[in-house]
């Protein structure tokens, strides 16, 4: 092998809502640039996250879940947008959840078929699974599904795994020269990342329906001179009563999740931050072509 011998090349992690992608995103990079939460389809845009590891540069994909259940045209584009991730790469991570199987996992496995690229299977959340036997039956009857390269069992929330995965991953890139410079840790600016941020304590903090009637648009993002970032967002809800919601009894709601968006952009920008929010209806944006175009959901396809 060649001394200046270096191997990039993209891996796309793909999989039903809330089997833990995001989870197993940050692992594998040793630090977070994806949201995560407990509620299903959480991600909504494709992230890269780039790990660079010597003479290995891994361009992780990060895609939202594929499910059955569409709703409205945000859905649309999230499994627009899974599908088409998985074109043009290297390497295919498809992750599971423990022993469940259901029709979207299906889904999913329908889309990796005459995929020009190895296929990795990540059982994850093993954890959760206390007859280990079961778990070796599951284990033997997906790998009768497909001619999976490898069936790895995680645990991408303790981290159980992740090393045997990232060796595996490692093993099939491309020889290729690196296309980031190896401090980059994502591709995706200051100003998306804040937005991200936001929505992640939004989901956190808010009931089982809202977070999916909810999204934010920065609407400023300002390097202030010693001082660090000026900051403000407006949170879109779709109804009036959800503002209420969102706002809380004198503004109670809200302020926390502003004091917890800040915390985390401090701790993601290494700087000062100022973060004003705001709260605003935009009644049906999740079906609507020029308010998803508008808050920037169609161009990230």
């Amino acid at each position: 092998m060649n001394i200046n011998t270096t191997y990039c090349g993209f891996v796309a992690i793909v999989g039903r809502s809330n089997v833990g992608k995001s989870t197993l995103l940050n692992k594998l990079l040793g630090q977070k640039v994806s949201i995560t939460s407990r509620k299903p389809q959480t991600t909504r845009h494709r992230i890269l996250g780039i790990k660079t590891d010597d003479i290995y540069q891994i361009i992780y994909i990060d895609t939202p879940g594929l499910h059955l259940r569409v709703k409205n045209k945000l859905s649309i584009l999230m499994n627009r947008r899974a599908s088409s991730s998985m074109n043009d790469v290297d390497l295919i991570i498809f992750v599971v959840e423990g022993i469940k199987w259901t029709k979207d996992d299906e889904l999913v496995l329908s889309q990796l078929y005459d995929r020009h690229c190895r296929v990795v299977l990540v059982i994850n959340q093993i954890d959760k699974v206390a007859d280990k036997n079961k778990l070796l039956k599951h284990m033997n009857l997906l790998d009768k599904k497909s001619n999976f390269h490898a069936i790895i069992l995680a645990c991408a929330l303790n981290g159980i795994g992740v090393n045997i995965l990232a060796d595996v991953v490692r093993k099939e890139l491309p020889i290729a020269h690196h296309l980031f410079p190896n401090e980059y840790i994502t591709d995706c600016s200051p100003c998306f990342m804040a937005a991200e941020i936001i929505r992640e304590k939004l989901i956190r903090f808010l009931g089982d329906e809202l977070p999916y009637s909810v999204t934010v648009k920065i609407e400023s993002f300002t390097a202030k001179k010693n001082y660090g970032y000026e900051i403000k967002g407006m949170i879109y809800v779709e109804r009036t009563g959800q503002k209420k919601i969102l706002i809380g009894n004198q503004g109670q709601k809200i302020k926390k999740i502003s004091i917890e968006a800040r915390q985390a952009m401090k701790a993601l920008f290494k700087t000062s931050i100022y973060l004003e929010l705001w709260v605003k209806v935009k009644s049906k944006w999740t079906n609507d072509q020029h308010a998803l175009r508008s808050l920037g959901y169609v161009s990230h396809i």
